[in-house]
């Protein structure tokens, strides 16, 4: 019996010998490389549209088809970028924008928070285009600001270096001139004060310098042809 588990043990011994000598045994195999997880983003960009780095996109915002965000640009928190929108280097965007389909945002805009451009509405940045004359530097650009709470309607275009006032809104089609003030409800071409706006986008109908909502009930006065809150609050307070 000892001679036999002797002799078990040498077999053992030879088959882990000819293991060892193996070619294929004696190949280093690294072991499987983990790659570190790479933080979830916490925005969405459909994979149809671009978004070139370095740029700037906040919590919740939601990028659909076919758009192009440059570098350089800056959106906020829980914007809604529709289909085909293009956004330029340097453009600033503030938090809870919604953008509807087709709309180009160029270098020299920005749009505070709550600001709403319809569908197809334009943004221009030059004040005097011309293909032989190339005007595509900083300085060639005329700035367009579009304050809290603005609303642009469909088709409507923004010649720029005017400052559309907070929660102003713009008519479908029209075409803007000159700086709008607060709450102003224009519409035409060129774009003229038709009456005023609430903050919740209802018409406002003023009697003796005052105004209320029949909607939401904010109270408006009306004061050297501008309008703010009737409680001396400012505007998106």
């Amino acid at each position: 019996m000892i001679i036999e588990t002797k002799d078990l043990q040498l077999d053992e011994e030879e088959e882990l010998e000819q293991e060892v000598l193996r070619p294929e045994a004696r190949r280093f195999v690294p072991p499987p490389v983990q790659e570190p997880a790479r933080p979830a983003r916490s925005y969405f960009v459909h994979p149809s549209s671009y978004v070139d780095e370095p740029c700037e996109i906040g919590e919740g915002t939601v990028i659909w088809h076919f758009c192009h965000v440059m570098p350089h640009s800056t959106l906020g928190r829980d914007c809604r970028i529709g289909q085909n929108v293009f956004i330029a280097p340097h453009v600033q965007i503030g938090n809870n924008v919604k953008i509807q389909n087709n709309v180009s945002i160029y270098t020299g805009v920005t749009l505070e928070d709550d600001v709403f451009c319809g569908p197809s509405m334009v943004f221009t940045n030059v004040t005097t285009p011309r293909s032989g004359v190339p005007r595509n530097r900083v300085e060639d650009y005329a700035p367009t600001r579009v304050k809290r709470g603005a609303s642009i309607g469909a088709n409507a275009t923004i010649v720029c270096g005017h400052t559309i006032g907070r929660f102003a809104f713009i008519g479908a089609g029209s075409v803007v001139t000159r700086d709008i003030p607060d709450y102003a409800l224009v519409y035409g071409n060129p774009a003229r004060i038709h009456g005023w706006a609430c903050e919740c986008g209802v018409r406002l109908q003023f009697e003796a310098e005052h105004a209320r909502c029949g909607e939401c009930g904010r109270a408006y006065r009306l004061e050297e042809g501008r309008v703010s809150p009737e409680d001396g609050r400012e505007s998106g307070e």
